[in-house]
């Protein structure tokens, strides 16, 4: 829904540590070209960072907090579109979303939290779509590259072939950097709310975010592997459980261009020999802690230099019965959990508020919603390159 608003975009969050990312990001790249605002529960904090990351005195200041409902609509009416990093969502998303789906404001997060999704499409589809919100869930590094690497793979494979891949499996080959320490909480959130049989049930569900379709059966990728095609151990990628189910979500919403017969499986380069089969069991083990106590807390994060020297190699293999394979990496130049989704998930809200303007209200993925569009903006400002290396 198109309004005259107080401003384009809010970033919710943004004396956070990722909030301030994003933050900073908007007031460079795109301070002097759209209207926009931060929003948080302390306003005297959200003007010191105002000052610090060197946004204009008069970038609007919205005081809200995630569990107030009055304070939440007031902003959502103040704006076309809100990016939220105010995480675990499972905890305190739910409210934003619902104000968003009702008043018709765009909406934009980092969520993988795949159970809340599922539990948000379910309550506000119908609504998002009848008031003209446009509400779209992982836009930061889970998981833009994976997604939008899939779709670039079948791009290519129909150029090369005429067809789809009926089966792509993507391999992280390098990555260098850190998960966020909202990424942890929210881990620790979903492990908690797992106790539940029925939330563990939705959680190995593979086309849990697609209701009203089961595809084949897919791989589960949970144990240690060797890949005879790559000639390396290959492990258990632990954000592989959100970006097959967003990948998944995306075919369908997209009326299945992959086929309802689609594989999609995920896992993370380990190495060769002795040694990569010894790290791969390592992998196991770190998944095993990941959300613990020795994982970043909300508010923590790497300093500018170790998110500038981080970066991300994506591998992504397709095959089709007839014509045999096409691969295509995706790389990023920043460390992942932070500098490079920071980056994503602006400019998929710029994407869709100039870009994508004639996306049709609902819940979508940010693949299904903006692709080539998308893509294109990535390349060109946030660091990212998707390349054909094979077929």
């Amino acid at each position: 829904m198109v309004r005259d608003s107080a401003c384009e975009l809010v970033v919710f969050g943004a004396t956070g540590f990722t909030g301030r990312l994003v933050a900073e990001y908007v007031a460079k790249k795109y301070g002097n070209t759209i209207r926009w605002g931060m929003a948080g529960r302390d306003i005297e904090k959200l003007a010191t960072v105002r000052a610090e990351i060197g946004a204009p005195d008069d970038t609007l200041l919205i005081k809200a907090d995630s569990e107030d409902e009055i304070a939440l609509r007031a902003l959502v009416e103040k704006t076309r579109a809100v990016i939220s990093t105010v995480g675990p969502f499972q905890v305190y998303g739910s409210k934003l979303v619902a104000a968003c789906a009702r008043a018709g404001t765009d909406y934009l997060d980092l969520s993988g939290e795949t159970v809340w999704m599922r539990r948000m499409i379910d309550a506000h589809e119908s609504e998002a779509r009848s008031s003209g919100a446009r509400i779209i869930f992982s836009c930061g590094f889970d998981s833009v590259p994976f997604e939008l690497g899939v779709f670039f793979l079948q791009g290519a494979a129909k150029k090369s072939w005429g067809k789809v891949a009926e089966h792509v499996k993507g391999r992280v080959r390098v990555m260098k950097g850190t998960f966020s320490g909202g990424t942890a909480a929210s881990s620790r959130a979903t492990i908690a709310a797992a106790g539940d049989p029925q939330v563990l049930a939705q959680l190995k569900d593979p086309f849990l975010l697609t209701p009203g379709f089961a595809g084949p059966k897919q791989p589960n990728g949970l144990k240690i592997e060797f890949d005879e095609e790559l000639g390396a151990w290959v492990a258990p990628f632990i954000m592989s459980m959100i970006n097959t189910r967003n990948i998944h979500r995306s075919n369908a919403l997209m009326a299945h261009p992959y086929g309802t017969d689609f594989v999609y499986d995920e896992m993370i380069v380990a190495g060769v020999g002795k040694h990569g089969e010894a790290s791969a069991a390592k992998i196991v083990e770190e998944n095993r802690s990941f959300g613990g106590e020795s994982s970043p807390k909300p508010g923590e994060g790497p300093s500018k230099a170790e998110r500038e020297a981080g970066c991300y190699d994506i591998l992504f293999i397709g095959r089709n019965k007839e014509h045999g394979k096409i691969s295509v990496a995706v790389r990023g130049d920043k460390d992942p959990g932070y500098a490079s989704t920071s980056k994503m998930i602006t400019e998929c809200a710029i994407c869709l508020l100039q870009d994508a303007t004639d996306v049709p209200a609902g819940i979508w993925t940010p693949g299904a919603a903006m692709g080539e569009k998308l893509i294109s903006r990535l390349v060109q400002n946030a660091g990212l390159t998707f390349e054909v290396e094979q077929g």
